[in-house]
């Protein structure tokens, strides 16, 4: 069996007037994240991820930024579709590991519905996913509560 590693980053700022979405679950926050499409930067993480492992390039190079197609487009969706082109190449999803790094809001409780999103927009079992919340202590833009980060790895398999 040949197996890839991928790794994935996203970041967006914080601002007034979006929603806050993280892995496809809206929180209760006063900013949400800003974006082209929804700035689902746990989709987005996760999509990079998945894409470098197979070779593919970068979500923006997919999706671009500027394209209206994708204006306010639903991230959980983009993910599905990255799905699809990593499994085109002939590749099967293993896991997918991500870190959300963000000082607020308490992510916790929300966790398993992200993972749960996460494995669905995937086509993956659940416990082929795992999501974790950290915060940066206070430090940095993150720390500042300016925006929030994502770190994601993925592996992909084929016979």
């Amino acid at each position: 069996m040949k197996v890839r590693v991928g790794t994935g980053f996203d970041v967006h700022p914080l601002v007034a007037g979006r929603p806050l979405i993280l892995g496809g679950v809206r929180l209760d926050h006063p900013r949400g994240l800003a974006g082209h499409s929804d700035a689902d930067v746990l989709a987005h993480a996760v999509a990079d991820a998945l894409l470098g492992a197979a070779g593919l390039g970068d979500l923006g190079r997919h999706f671009p930024p500027g394209d209206a197609r994708t204006a306010g487009a639903d991230s959980l969706g983009l993910l599905t579709q990255v799905g699809k082109l990593v499994a085109a190449q002939g590749w099967a999803i293993g896991n997918v590991d991500a870190t959300v790094i963000a000082e607020r809001p308490r992510l916790a409780p929300h966790l398993d519905a992200m993972r749960e999103n996460l494995a669905r927009a995937m086509g993956v079992p659940v416990e082929d996913v795992s999501v974790k919340a950290k915060t940066s202590e206070t430090l940095g833009y993150v720390g500042r509560e300016e925006g929030i980060a994502v770190h994601a790895v993925a592996l992909i398999q084929r016979p």
